[in-house]
């Protein structure tokens, strides 16, 4: 029996080794059954032949083939316009609101942020009334009489790829912002300060010293937005875009079982997205930038001159009019009886809010997604509080890859992992029987939680490391086990890491596009993305009930972005980083 003294000298608290040793078995099972295993399925799928020899005629066919190049070139060409157009709004932005203090800072700081509470693909019915044949924008021109009367032109279908550019350019680059604003947040104020006083001023300043320092930053903002947009399907489809790759990957699964060409599209774009990843990752993810540079005097936000602090302002407010532009239509069709060739609504009604929660489609699609995200999420916070705790507090060498596999969702596209479940589901594999055109509620449930998993892992690491683990020491020297320790005393007090990384799962799950559109297949397991997309395509009041579900979505999601904003305020970024 060791007495208090002996009790009292024991060596730092680490997990034990077998349940750290379980937490890398259990993980590296279910990314291996979950992650890696479809993704095989998609390459497989795309370079093995029917005799099950390796080829690369598939390739050679695809590289030769017009429309499926076109495809690939439109998608390339979205995806940097979206990601420069993103990082000219959000760093300028990040850069104004953390160096300088201007009127209504606080809420044009949030408003800034709200473009995120609506999928891409949703503000796209709102830019598509506005800018379609017969949308508000040629009823100004014909009241200013720059259009002749009974001339319309649709700029939708006029001009599509700018159009999606602009869609997913404002309503992704929160992203960007929230990195560069965490990123500059952390800029030590006396390496600006020494670049000064050694002549370094202005442009300069930023160009040799804070550019490379907020690089990590932008690299993980940028990163995101544009495998985001890489592989985007609702915003093409909404815009009746079908010249791109990931529509035609879609389209490609009327036919998966006989068409290789689908699964060569996928793993070209799988390659594409982890090829930026890794490269981007060694120019910029090792750089000595925020990642070990920590502010050692704090930075005072300098208070702006009447003239340039309401410049800045009106720059603020005209971002977030621009941005929410599209919600602004959404909202405006949901409330609307009738909506054809006028500036506004010619008749307003409520009922359509009502409808959206009654309708035979909506009403099942939102407890599926309830069902489905609900239970992602309980999955998530169990392993992704495990996987955070080994990282943080053990010294297994595998935690490395622990820290790896927990990140790379972030990494590979949903729509990728969407069809590589649907390839390893088929009749004949080993996982037939998660089928989802017979009931794929498994297969969401695990792919949202697979998707979803990086921001639980970040959250809980961030408040493990915040947290000092001699509290856990003492409770275990007062009786406590090490796993009641950690419920008792650890987990309370990082309650806010866990209910902010739990809450961005969830809100994130209900409102997935890439996951639910390709594995739903039957009506009755319809999330609410792939019933707004079904009520879209149907006439007469389905884009009015489509359009209030949507509006509902809005809501549900952006009240989870302002709990988000107050739980974390300027660690809210760190979520969104590879």
């Amino acid at each position: 029996m060791s007495s208090p003294a002996t009790t009292l000298l024991r060596p730092p608290h680490r997990p034990a080794p077998s349940f750290a040793h379980g937490v890398v078995l259990v993980t590296v099972v279910f990314f291996a059954a979950f992650f890696v295993w479809p993704v095989w399925q998609v390459v497989r799928g795309g370079f093995v032949n029917a005799d099950g020899t390796f080829t690369l005629s598939y390739l050679g066919a695809l590289l030769q083939n017009a429309t499926y190049l076109a495809g690939l070139r439109n998608a390339f060409l979205l995806a940097l316009a979206t990601t420069l157009a993103a990082g000219l709004i959000a760093i300028p932005l990040a850069w104004l609101n953390e160096r300088f203090v201007y009127p209504g800072k606080s809420l044009f700081g949030a408003l800034v942020l709200l473009p995120m509470v609506l999928p891409p693909f949703v503000g796209a019915i709102g830019i598509r009334q506005i800018f379609g044949q017969a949308g508000a924008f040629n009823a100004v021109l014909h009241h200013l009489g720059l259009l002749p009367a009974g001339a319309t032109i649709d700029w939708c279908a006029q001009f599509p790829l700018p159009g999606i550019v602009l869609v997913q350019a404002f309503s992704l680059y929160p992203i960007v912002y929230l990195n560069t604003v965490a990123a500059l947040a952390n800029v030590d104020p006396a390496l600006e300060e020494a670049a000064q006083n050694l002549g370094a001023t202005g442009w300069r300043r930023f160009r040799r010293v804070t550019l490379p320092l907020i690089r990590p930053g932008l690299f993980a903002g940028g990163t995101l937005v544009f495998i985001w947009a890489f592989t985007e399907l609702g915003t093409p489809l909404v815009f009746d875009y079908t010249r791109i790759t990931s529509v035609q990957i879609y389209e490609g699964l009327k036919d998966i079982g006989a068409n290789p060409f689908p699964y060569t599209l996928v793993t070209v774009m799988l390659v594409a997205s982890l090829t930026l990843y890794v490269v981007g990752k060694g120019l910029f993810g090792r750089s000595g930038g925020t990642g070990t540079t920590k502010a050692t005097i704090g930075r005072q936000p300098r208070i702006l001159p009447r003239a340039s602090g309401w410049l800045c302002t009106a720059a603020f407010a005209f971002v977030a009019f621009v941005a929410l532009l599209p919600h602004l239509g959404v909202v405006l069709i949901a409330s609307a009886r009738d909506w054809y060739g006028s500036v506004l609504p010619g008749e307003w009604t409520l009922e359509n809010f009502r409808l959206a929660l009654g309708h035979d489609l909506t009403v099942p699609a939102i407890a599926n997604s309830l069902r489905f995200a609900g239970i992602a999420t309980v999955v998530d916070l169990i392993l992704g509080i495990a996987i955070a705790y080994v990282i943080v507090r053990s010294r297994l060498a595998s935690r490395h890859l622990l820290d790896l596999l927990a990140m790379l969702p972030l990494a590979v596209p949903g729509l990728v992992l969407a069809f590589g479940y649907v390839a390893m589901a088929q009749d004949g594999k080993a996982f037939a029987w998660l089928n989802p055109t017979r009931n794929p509620t498994i297969l969401l449930v695990i792919a949202y939680a697979v998707r979803r998993l990086p921001y639980v892992v970040r959250a809980a690491a961030a408040g493990f490391e915040q947290t000092s683990e001699t509290l856990e020491e003492a409770g275990q020297n007062l009786g406590a086990s090490p796993l009641r320790a950690i419920v008792r005393i650890t987990l309370p007090l990082i309650a806010a890491n866990l209910i902010a990384g739990g809450l961005l799962a969830f809100a994130f799950a209900m409102l997935e596009v890439s996951d639910s559109l390709i594995l739903a297949q039957k009506q009755a397991y319809y999330p609410i993305t792939k019933a707004i997309l079904e009520l879209l395509q149907r006439l007469g009041d389905g884009r009015f009930i489509a359009s209030a579900l949507g509006v509902w979505a809005m809501l549900f999601l952006g009240l989870t972005v302002a709990g988000l904003t107050i739980l974390l305020g300027r660690k809210l970024g760190g979520l969104f980083r590879l």
